[in-house]
C-alpha cells in the first residue's frame, strides 16, 4: 500500500539537524503496524511525512503508485483530507461542540449535510462505545471517552490510512489498554490500515508488525 524510498528530514537550526537519515519501509493494506523508539529519534516526523504534514529533505512516500511529494500543497492537502485520518496524542477536540459534532466536523467541511453527517457520526460513536455520549462536550468526557471520540473523527471520512501519534500517551494504563484495543477493533473490523507511535512496548507487542527507529533509521523486529 505504501513505499518510502530513502527518506531523509533535516532541519535548518541554523546548523543543519538531520533527524531522518534514509527510511525505507513497507506498509501492508489492513496491516496494525507500531513504531517504537526512543524520544527525539524522529518518529513523530516520520509520521508528519508519511501523512503528508511535511514535506522530506529528500526521499518518497509512494501511495498506491502515487509519489506523494510530486503533489502541490494544494493537492496534497485534498489528498490528505480524503485518504489520511489521524489521531494525536492530545486530542484536539473543540470544546464548545458535543462529541457527536465534532466527530462530524470533517463531514461538514467536505460539504455533507447535516442530518446525513450525524447519522455517520452517530452510528460510528456507538461502535466506538459512546452511543449514550453523544450530547457530551470534551469537558463532561473523561480522557478516554476524549480519545474515543478522536479515534471517530478520525474513521468518519473512511480513510486508508490511520495515523495515531502517542494516542495513549496521556492515557492511565486500564484506559490506554481499553484505547488501544478499540483500535485493533476498528482495524480488524472496518480494514483501515492503522501505524501508531508509541513508547509503549507493551501494546506495540499486540500490533501486527513491530519497527523500531533508532538513530533517525528503522531497523525491523
Amino acid at each position: 500500500m505504501i513505499n518510502v524510498t530513502n527518506l531523509t528530514k533535516t532541519f535548518q537550526m541554523p546548523q543543519p539537524l538531520p533527524i531522518l537519515k534514509g527510511i525505507d519501509l513497507e506498509i501492508v493494506r489492513g496491516e496494525l503496524l507500531c513504531i517504537v523508539g526512543a524520544s527525539g529519534v524522529g518518529k513523530s516526523t516520520f509520521l508528519h511525512l508519511l501523512g503528508g504534514l511535511d514535506r522530506p529533505t529528500s526521499g518518497t512516500v509512494e501511495f498506491e503508485g502515487q509519489n506523494l511529494f510530486t503533489l502541490t500543497d494544494n493537492q496534497l492537502a485534498a489528498f490528505r483530507n480524503r485518504r489520511i485520518g489521524f489521531v494525536f496524542q492530545f486530542h484536539h477536540l473543540l470544546p464548545e461542540f458535543t462529541a457527536l459534532e465534532n466527530t462530524m466536523m470533517p463531514l461538514l467541511i467536505q460539504g455533507s449535510k447535516w442530518n446525513e453527517a450525524a447519522r455517520l457520526a452517530s452510528d460510528l460513536l456507538s461502535k466506538v462505545g459512546l452511543g449514550e455520549r453523544l450530547s457530551h462536550r470534551p469537558g463532561e468526557l473523561s480522557g478516554g471517552e476524549q480519545q474515543r471520540v478522536a479515534v471517530a473523527r478520525a474513521l468518519i471520512l473512511k480513510p486508508n490510512l490511520v495515523l495515531a501519534d502517542e494516542p495513549t500517551g496521556n492515557l492511565d494504563s486500564h484506559t490506554a489498554d481499553e484505547v488501544f484495543a478499540l483500535m485493533r477493533d476498528m482495524n480488524k473490523q472496518l480494514g483501515h490500515t492503522f501505524v501508531l507511535v508509541t513508547h509503549n512496548e507493551k501494546l506495540a507487542a499486540q500490533a501486527d508488525r513491530v519497527v523500531r527507529m533508532v538513530d533517525g533509521k528503522i531497523e525491523e523486529g
